[in-house]
């Protein structure tokens, strides 16, 4: 297939009609706006509530006030330009302020303003940080996503990291295996960067961003393929997202079709009160209930998945929310404490970590606390 064209002006898409693209013309003056003709081509424009659609044709619940530009925190992270190191054994490099297409609900999206540069064309120093942490031993290339960087440039920063011995992992956050599946099974430099070095005892990982089963086609199929034949361990996260896979059906479909896919489910996350995410939210005690839905639905294969939310004081599991107490554990911790259960009262309309009486007493803000 050829490669998709790009767009990021809505009036090039004349699916829609022109009274409504005017309508949204305030919301992509505010937020990016990128798409490609391939994606597009998965929305069914009968449908007012498509779920395709609605992951990446703005709606004017966007311009609502609701949330904070860096929800979790990350800038809280940063160690030197580009690389963040919040977690003892992981590292996040920068690498790209562009994706295939940007989702609607992105917790990143501030990324994607002309005003702000985190994003960095030189790893350097990032690299540099990594090598003088031996403690580091997994790195994660994200953004914006990974594999819209030119091979070339994607094959310098790997080269980098696996000089670097204590470097174990490599983990590519990407959603092109569904946005431009193209990209990877027709770049055979690609592969053969994979195929270079991701060895039995040093693996690259794909980390894919599969939000619903209809993004999974026969040509994303293909992607995985390529990847796994290329020697790349494939997993997938995505968050529940309200109007989109809010639906035990839906996720079971995607739960399903991952693992017959050979993708594994990895995590599912609350959806984090990013601005102009205000339509996406799923209130915790709901999103849990759906996520046990679908995990009844489906086999083991499927129920590895972990429900979490990405919070600044680090990655917390929910274990389970019933009669109205939210039971919690840190899966990741800023501060050093994983493992740490917690047992909170849980409002219906609790959204987030920081809606939940009493939360303040498990974590620091950031201000106050360290790196451990």
């Amino acid at each position: 297939m050829p490669q998709p064209k790009y767009i990021i002006d809505l009036d090039r898409i004349a699916s829609i009609p022109s009274e409504e693209r005017q309508k949204l013309k305030p919301i992509t003056d505010k937020f990016a706006f990128r798409v490609n003709d391939y994606y597009l081509s998965l929305i069914d424009w009968d449908d007012p509530n498509d779920p395709i659609r609605r992951l990446v044709i703005p709606n004017e619940g966007e311009l609502l006030e609701y949330g904070k530009w860096d929800a979790s925190d990350e800038e809280a992270n940063y160690v030197v330009p580009g690389c963040q190191h919040k977690y003892g054994t992981t590292a996040l490099l920068i690498v790209s302020e562009v994706c295939g297409a940007y989702c609607r609900y992105c917790f990143r999206k501030r990324l994607f303003r002309n005003d702000v540069k985190e994003a960095v064309s030189n790893v350097e120093p990032g690299l540099a940080y990594i090598a003088e942490h031996p403690e580091i031993n997994n790195v994660l290339l994200t953004g914006g996503d990974s594999l819209i960087l030119g091979t070339p440039k994607l094959r310098s920063i790997i080269e980098q990291l696996r000089a670097i011995d204590h470097v174990k992992i490599i983990r590519l956050g990407s959603k092109i295996p569904v946005f431009n599946p193209m990209r990877i099974y027709e770049d055979e430099a690609l592969l053969d960067l994979i195929r270079t070095y991701s060895t039995v005892e040093k693996r690259i990982y794909v980390m894919a961003h599969i939000n619903h089963p209809r993004e999974i086609t026969a040509e994303a199929c293909k992607a995985f393929n390529a990847l796994h034949e290329a020697g790349a361990i494939v997993v997938n996260q995505t968050p529940i997202i309200k109007g989109i896979n809010d639906d035990p059906k839906v996720l079971a479909e995607l739960l399903d079709r991952l693992s017959w896919a050979g993708v594994t489910p990895y995590y599912f996350f609350i959806n984090r009160p990013v601005a102009g995410n205000s339509d996406f939210v799923v209130p915790l005690k709901r999103a849990y209930e759906i996520v046990e839905e679908a995990k009844a639905l489906t086999s083991g294969l499927g129920k590895r998945v972990r429900l979490s939310m990405s919070h600044a004081s680090g990655k917390i599991e929910i274990l389970a929310i019933e009669d109205g107490k939210a039971y919690l554990k840190y899966h990741q911790s800023k501060y050093g404490h994983y493992g740490r259960f917690m047992m909170l009262d849980c409002p219906e309309d609790a959204a987030w970590f920081d809606d939940l009486p009493g939360s303040e007493q498990y974590w620091k803000p950031v201000h106050e606390a360290t790196l451990v």
